[in-house]
């Protein structure tokens, strides 16, 4: 049976290298919002910081994406769902839309201690590598850190851990 793996984490934890290894590891399909954001709305982004506007686009793309996430994984293939999931209630609807679905989940929590993910996002800027889909200026990687919502120890209970800390 397919799988449905629902990636979160703070910013610059990880997640999206995590994600696209994971979809190697299972022969997954990763669906990552950043990059359709970028692709299907970064020519029309607003020159000021619009969370309405934005949040607007993401709603969009997260009911299109959660629609091919279903049909890949009718088609028995698993799904590696890399949305930032930022809000503990935007975890919750994907994991019930799953269920809903008889769909298998498998929560995967990526974390890095603050100075690392902001160190990590500010260098994307500059090395616009694999991972670069905008960037993320210092306001902005502040203001998301507000945003999200530690993962609760029932959902850390049945998630894959993975810490991205540099070895000290």
């Amino acid at each position: 049976m397919s799988r449905i793996h629902i990636v979160f984490g703070p910013q610059g934890a990880g997640k999206s290298t995590y994600s696209k290894k994971l979809a190697d590891e299972v022969k997954g399909i990763h669906l990552g919002i950043d990059n359709w954001m970028w692709k299907l709305y970064g020519d029309d982004l607003p020159k000021s910081m619009n969370l309405k506007w934005i949040m607007e686009r993401v709603e969009r793309c997260e009911k299109l994406i959660w629609e091919l996430s279903e049909d890949i994984s009718n088609r028995g293939c698993d799904v590696i769902l890399d949305l930032g999931f930022t809000k503990r209630e935007k975890r919750k609807l994907f994991q019930q839309l799953a269920e809903e679905n008889g769909k298998e989940i498998q929560l995967h929590y990526v974390s890095a201690k603050h100075p690392i993910r902001r160190k990590r996002v500010l260098d994307r800027n500059v090395n616009r590598g694999e991972t670069f889909s905008f960037e993320v200026t210092p306001g902005m990687f502040d203001f998301m850190e507000g945003e999200f919502h530690k993962a609760t120890e029932s959902e850390l209970m049945n998630a894959v851990i993975i810490d991205t800390n540099p070895e000290e």
